[in-house]
């Protein structure tokens, strides 16, 4: 049986990705940002969400968690490759990495 330590790289990778969506709230955000222009004010974004992704604030004030949770839970997100953050401004966007989400999938399919 291999130990963790000696878990090849692509599970490492699914454990971490795993353990980001472990959490009800950052897969609920992350799955709301799949269709962005659907989920978050449009009108009232400085950038488009399509493309930059979603206001920080925006997806904090989708949720009502404070803004301190909001950003840890997307770190979380982006340290497992499932987001990418975009200044623009004081703010931070986020954006879902389709590729590495796609990357993902491959690599649960080759590893069960």
């Amino acid at each position: 049986m291999t130990t963790r330590a000696e878990s090849p790289p692509d599970v490492e990778q699914l454990l971490d990705v795993f353990k980001a969506l472990a959490n009800p709230e950052r897969l609920q955000i992350l799955l709301w940002l799949r269709e962005p222009e659907k989920h978050f004010p449009v009108e009232r974004a400085i950038a488009d969400p399509a493309e930059v992704g979603v206001c920080v604030s925006h997806i904090q004030e989708k949720t009502g968690l404070a803004q301190s949770t909001v950003s840890a839970y997307m770190a979380a997100l982006q340290r497992a490759g499932l987001v990418h953050a975009t200044r623009v401004g004081k703010w931070t966007h986020y954006k879902r990495d389709e590729a590495r989400i796609a990357g993902f999938v491959a690599v649960l399919g080759r590893s069960l």
